[in-house]
């Protein structure tokens, strides 16, 4: 964990280096990143600069003008091969740029066609190797130095796509150092970047985009205190009304299990920005876990009014299937949202729960590889996986898989809970009592650590230790409403358990307590009744204990003490 980041912007700054950096990747195609910097751009609306610094001064392309505008019009149209075709002799920066970039495109489109037409293996294995013709070009051409910070950003994300991650990484950081204001480099090194350190001992330009990237990193490593408290910071320092730096503190709070906090803050971006779609699969995540019907209803409809054909859109109607247990049907639209792009990591996620609850574990089991590999920080793919296992009765997989999401989620108490249950399986109790114990210790979200960790105490012959757990468990569900008939018996089955154990050790007033709830439930009537009955029977006896007793004592005295006849 770093020490806290003071953050210091310079609005004015900012303000030139946003509409310099908008102006550049607008002609370059890197329409996301234009699409980041506007928004970041618009929360400082009201900084207001002099004209000369308005004024963005043309570059470079004078004399290859025709060629590029009449290249971009390609671009745009999305006829990347045409684009390509008609730079192909063209030396200045922003040409060569939309060279590599629009032939690169060209190969992940004709990707995307496969995949949705049909799988070939033999085609997408020529089409990696356009893929790594292109990187060898581009290795050339950074060993000679002729890349400039947008052109190395290509050549990082193609690395990424080879799986070459520790030269991306290493090239991601070249091209954020020539180029600050490129946010998609940032982006991308955020996403592969393994751990703090890494990130502590990287050279990074002192810059103020550091700040938004190590606040996204936080949040893609799941540092997620470190993340919300960065976010927060710019979000008082002006950013009260980017859409963007909302939705992250909104992700944060998803990930911190702050249900309500998310949706409120999502609400919020809705409000600012009501056609906004990004991030509205995770808001539809948080209404379907909080079985929010109608809610969720709402935002299906109104996703579909906006586009729907985007990717977020189908996960939004995905979910809301999935809340009314139409399974097949959120699998059909998880698979629309996958058509659309394959990498989608969240649609891979849900569509293996979906395939869970359909008890097809082998399409399950492929659904969460896909996203494993798409991202391996996916913490709940690997829980997914481990799940997945368990149902197969193949505990050390099923160990393996926990492992892996604890790992990556250490202070969340359900993944620890799945790790004590596979431990527990593989009669590692030893492991299993410590991963229990450290549930509770988390705070145990689901309230079911303390009781795991009474019944293996109990299986263990550690009574005493059983019934202190057996009796805080009783306590924490007598403050809350149980949901189900499950949560119900269990609560009987412990006031059960501590009815007979009180009883055994002769504190019968407490034993009396317990056993008169147990009349409470239908299973534990009878058990209960039994209980009461033998209670009162000792009671019975104590009573007439000392009577007996004198009466013992007087005859043995006459005995021992009266005279002889």
């Amino acid at each position: 964990m770093g020490a806290p980041i003071e953050v210091k912007l310079d609005c004015i700054s900012m303000k030139k280096d946003l509409l310099r950096g908008i102006y550049n990747c607008s002609q370059r195609g890197l329409n996301q990143s234009v699409k980041w910097l506007s928004e970041i751009n618009f929360s400082l609306k009201n900084i207001n600069l002099p004209p000369e610094d308005k004024l963005i001064k043309n570059d470079d392309l004078e004399e290859e003008m025709d060629d590029y505008f009449l290249a971009k019009s390609y671009f745009d149209l999305k006829e990347y091969d045409r684009c390509s075709h008609f730079l192909k002799d063209c030396v200045k920066a922003k040409s060569k740029f939309l060279y590599y970039y629009s032939k690169y495109l060209s190969i992940e489109k004709k990707k995307l066609e496969d995949y949705i037409i049909h799988t070939n293996s033999v085609q997408n294995s020529v089409k990696n190797e356009s893929l790594i013709d292109l990187c060898t070009t581009l290795k050339i051409e950074r060993f000679e130095n002729k890349l400039d910070g947008y052109c190395l950003y290509l050549y990082g994300v193609i690395l990424k796509k080879l799986d070459i991650i520790p030269l991306a990484i290493e090239v991601f950081i070249e091209a954020v150092n020539a180029e600050p204001i490129l946010w998609s480099a940032w982006f991308e090194l955020g996403k592969i970047i393994p751990d703090s350190n890494t990130i502590y001992s990287s050279v990074l330009p002192d810059h103020w985009m550091k700040y938004f990237f190590l606040a996204h990193t936080y949040l893609e490593q799941l540092n997620n205190d470190q993340s919300l408290m960065l976010y927060k910071t710019l979000y008082n320092l002006g950013f009260q009304n980017c859409t963007y730096v909302l939705s992250q503190i909104a992700l944060g709070h998803h990930n911190c299990r702050n249900l309500n906090n998310a949706i409120e803050v999502f609400q919020q971006i809705l409000k600012l920005d009501p056609y906004r779609l990004d991030n509205l699969d995770t808001y539809s995540n948080l209404l379907y876990v909080l079985e929010m019907k109608n809610e969720l209803a709402d935002l299906a409809h109104k996703v579909v009014n906006i586009d729907k054909y985007r990717v977020e859109t189908c996960c939004v109607i995905g979910n809301y299937y999935s809340l009314r247990s139409d399974h097949a049907k959120a699998v059909l639209y998880f698979q629309k949202a996958l058509k659309l792009n394959p990498q989608f990591l969240s649609a891979w996620t849900l569509m293996g729960h979906e395939f869970m609850e359909m008890k097809n574990t082998n399409a399950a089991i492929q659904s969460y590889r896909h996203a494993i590999e798409i991202n391996a920080r996916d913490y709940r793919a690997w829980y997914g996986l481990g799940q997945t296992y368990e149902i197969l009765k193949m505990p050390n997989y099923c160990l393996y898989y926990y492992k892996r999401a604890q790992q990556l989620k250490p202070n969340d108490s359900r993944m620890v809970i799945a790790l004590g249950d596979a431990y527990e399986k593989l009669d590692k109790t030893e492991n299993a009592l410590k991963c229990y114990y450290k549930a509770c210790n988390l705070g145990d979200v689901e309230g079911i650590a303390i009781l795991k960790l009474a019944k293996l105490y109990d299986k263990l012959g550690e009574t005493e230790n059983a019934a202190a757990a057996f009796t805080e468990f009783c306590l924490r569900e007598d403050d809350r409403e149980m949901k189900c008939v499950e949560e119900q018996v269990e609560f009987y089955n412990a006031l059960q358990y501590l009815a007979n154990y009180h009883l055994k050790k002769g504190d019968l007033d407490d034993a009396y307590t317990y056993a008169y709830k147990c009349m409470e439930c239908e299973e534990t009537k009878e058990p209960g009744k039994a209980l009461l009955k033998t209670i009162a029977s000792k009671r019975a006896e104590l009573e007439a204990g000392p009577s007996r007793l004198n009466e013992t004592a007087t005859s043995n005295t006459d005995m021992v003490f009266s005279p002889n006849p």
